[in-house]
């Protein structure tokens, strides 16, 4: 290897550790709200591999973290492993709560798992999948319940639901979206949830549930969750979730909370994309005059 690509691979070495450096971020402060801890959570996020994304598990809980998220729930598809992968990288990396759970895929619907150790059986009825998420202790989210999920949802699996996603990324890209799923949430009294289903374009936490919990752990939130003590802020406007908490935290005024990722970027982020710019320059420059001498 000559000189100009032993300093593109510095650079670019150089890049990849001052990217992942300013990716971590301060902790904050605790909120307490009411006598409540108020946790940020997104419980639909997915990680590479198998969900067409491209973020390690333990990528995603460093960028949770990054956009102030104090749980998460790393979804795989129809599997629970990934999410007690993540757990395992939270407890060593010091990252936000990963929740065990996962998502339940069937060409019928999609449901959250919040809280399951074994894979529930995506190919019954949605009202059997809830039954199967209850007997393990888990709570059941209708994920983005849009107008070609209803069906599955007959009066049994209504009755049994928990909770739906009623803040989605697909509510902000297609009114008819935001339509549907709102219809859907107002079928019925629910846990009001905001998720990003993050995979590859957005980012953790760009829907999220504000969490009032008594002690800050999965315990914790599954009793929250199970209680309805949920707050869900849309950013056109409208705020769903438990009335009186919705109240308590307009009155308190730290809801919703800034992302701290869309701050200025920091000089390690500046650095990084500063070095990965040059090493990208000095890489076409050799590659162009390694052509003209070939």
């Amino acid at each position: 290897m000559n000189r100009p690509a032993c300093i593109a691979a510095v650079l670019l070495l150089g890049s990849i550790g001052a990217g992942t450096l300013s990716q971590t971020s301060a902790r904050r402060a605790p909120i307490l709200i009411g006598g409540y801890r108020v946790l940020s959570a997104d419980f639909h996020v997915h990680t590479f591999p198998f969900n067409w994304t491209t973020l390690a598990p333990w990528d995603v809980l460093l960028e949770s973290q990054r956009h102030g998220l104090d749980a998460v729930l790393v979804a795989g598809h129809n599997f629970v492993w990934i999410s007690q992968f993540a757990g395992w990288c939270s407890r060593l990396l010091g990252g936000p709560i990963a929740v065990p759970g996962e998502e339940i895929v069937s060409p019928r619907y999609h449901l959250i798992a919040v809280g399951v150790t074994r894979a529930v059986n995506w190919r019954r009825p949605a009202a059997a999948a809830i039954a199967d998420v209850h007997r393990q202790g888990g709570f059941a989210i209708a994920a983005h319940p849009e107008a070609s999920f209803w069906p599955a949802f007959d009066e049994n699996a209504m009755a049994a639901l928990d909770a739906a996603e009623v803040l989605h990324p697909d509510v902000y890209s297609s009114r008819k979206h935001a339509s549907e799923i709102r219809q859907f949430f107002n079928r019925k009294p629910m846990t009001a949830i905001g998720s990003s289903d993050f995979h590859a374009l957005g980012y953790p936490g760009e829907c999220r549930t504000y969490v009032f919990v008594r002690q800050a752990d999965t315990a914790g939130i599954l009793e929250a969750l199970r209680a309805g003590r949920t707050v869900v802020y849309n950013r056109n406007g409208p705020v769903y979730g438990d009335p009186a908490l919705i109240q308590l935290a307009a009155r308190e005024g730290r809801l919703p909370e800034p992302d701290p990722a869309a701050s200025h970027p920091g000089p390690l982020a500046q650095c990084s994309k500063i070095a990965a710019l040059a090493a990208l320059l000095i890489a076409v420059l050799f590659r162009g005059s390694a052509d003209g001498r070939s």
